[in-house]
């Protein structure tokens, strides 16, 4: 493991099925390194080497990480309403953080695929991600907004002639972390996905959880 992006959190697979961290040498068989440099900014990328044993592993929780999965389970449940007042608003203050200073029309309208949406309806294209999926455009665009403008408008590299619209790819990367983390699962089942839940216990409870 490299030794100049920041320490290592070494998270140990225990024969009881419990994980525990220590910041400790151990052989590559036994140990998963995260950096913290990457905890620091709240799960910006989290890395593990995952062995062919690890496929089938079964981690048990405590009380405080059951509810933590619980409420987060409860949230990607939550599938965008187009009648909900509450989700509404979140289209609209999306459109605001993405584009400010422009006048959105309604929320059916053309404008919508400026954004990368499908069609004018954006509505239709939160069948994968539900509404945490719009949770999370709308936290990146408020918490990253440099890096959120520069890829909804593709600032960085060459244009192609087929590029991937940029809410829909939002959605989908909602939708892939649910499946690639297991979140929909009664208990972690692989070790990346133990790891994450652990991180998400940083932001439990004092603010909505946020993929």
């Amino acid at each position: 493991m490299e030794q100049n992006a920041g320490s290592f959190l070494a998270v140990r697979r225990l024969s009881g099925g419990a994980i525990h961290h220590h910041r400790h040498h151990s052989s590559p068989a036994e140990v998963v390194g995260v950096s913290t440099a990457w905890l620091g900014k709240g799960l910006s990328c989290v890395c593990a080497q995952r062995r062919e044993s690890d496929v089938r592993l079964s981690f048990d929780l405590s009380p405080i990480q059951e509810e933590c999965l619980n409420r987060l389970q409860n949230r990607i449940e939550v599938q965008y309403d187009g009648s909900n007042l509450e989700h509404q608003k979140a289209l609209e203050a999306l459109w605001r953080s993405s584009f400010p200073g422009t006048e959105l029309l309604g929320l059916v309208s053309d404008q919508w695929k400026e954004m990368g949406w499908q069609g004018k309806d954006p509505s239709t294209d939160f069948r994968g991600g539900g509404f945490i999926s719009l949770e999370n455009l709308l936290y990146f665009s408020r918490n990253y907004p440099k890096s959120f403008q520069e890829l909804l408008r593709k600032q960085n590299g060459d244009r192609a002639l087929w590029e991937y619209p940029f809410a829909v790819a939002g959605v989908n990367i909602t939708f892939m972390l649910i499946q690639m983390l297991d979140l929909q699962a009664a208990k972690p089942t692989s070790l990346v996905g133990a790891v994450f839940l652990n991180l998400l216990l940083g932001f439990f409870p004092r603010r909505p959880f946020r993929l």
